[in-house]
């Protein structure tokens, strides 16, 4: 059973999100995993990390070489489901990706313990750990909430003794 074992604020500075973007529609057998696998399969994330013109994400804040599951939620509108990185501000957006422009803000981060097919959808269940924390979920300037699932390697690729991954995910709070 997945639990969340840290729940923990992280400031970051302003950044670029680069990757595609999906919807509702481009769901297979639930989740988006098929999309996933084009983009290991046509080395897209690789052309997203050679686009950060040389300057390591990770040097700007702890965890930023993680690829990410970015999601946007708005009552009344389509849900998007992107898949990219995060890149320094400013970064250059490859031909056929597109980018999201966010500010420098603080992250409530949950690190959602389990086996894999367990620690996915967990959004509202770390949404509430993080309020219990002190932390309040915000939307941003369009009312639209923004989260993500951050794959963290070692946490996400290396299973512990019990066969248990750790999957970070994240909203934007104040």
């Amino acid at each position: 059973m997945a639990e969340i074992v840290r729940a923990y604020r992280q400031d970051v500075p302003a950044l670029r999100f680069v990757g595609k973007k999906y919807g509702d529609e481009d769901r297979e057998g639930g989740g988006f995993g098929a999309k996933w696998g084009l983009f290991f399969e046509n080395g897209w994330l690789g052309v997203l990390e050679r686009s950060a013109g040389g300057r390591n994400v990770k040097e700007i804040y702890e965890d930023g070489d993680a690829y990410i599951g970015l999601m946007r939620w708005k009552d009344g509108e389509p849900f998007q489901y992107w898949i990219g990185m995060f890149l320094p501000a400013g970064a250059e957006t490859p031909e056929g990706f597109a980018a999201v422009d966010f500010p420098a803000a603080s992250l409530g981060v949950c690190w959602v313990r389990g086996p894999e097919s367990e620690v996915f959808m967990k959004e509202e269940m770390c949404a509430e750990r993080l309020l219990a924390e002190g932390m309040e979920v915000v939307p941003d300037g369009e009312g639209a909430y923004w989260f993500f699932e951050r794959y963290q390697c070692p946490r996400f690729t290396t299973p512990d003794e019990q066969g248990n991954i750790i999957l970070d995910i994240c909203h934007y709070v104040k």
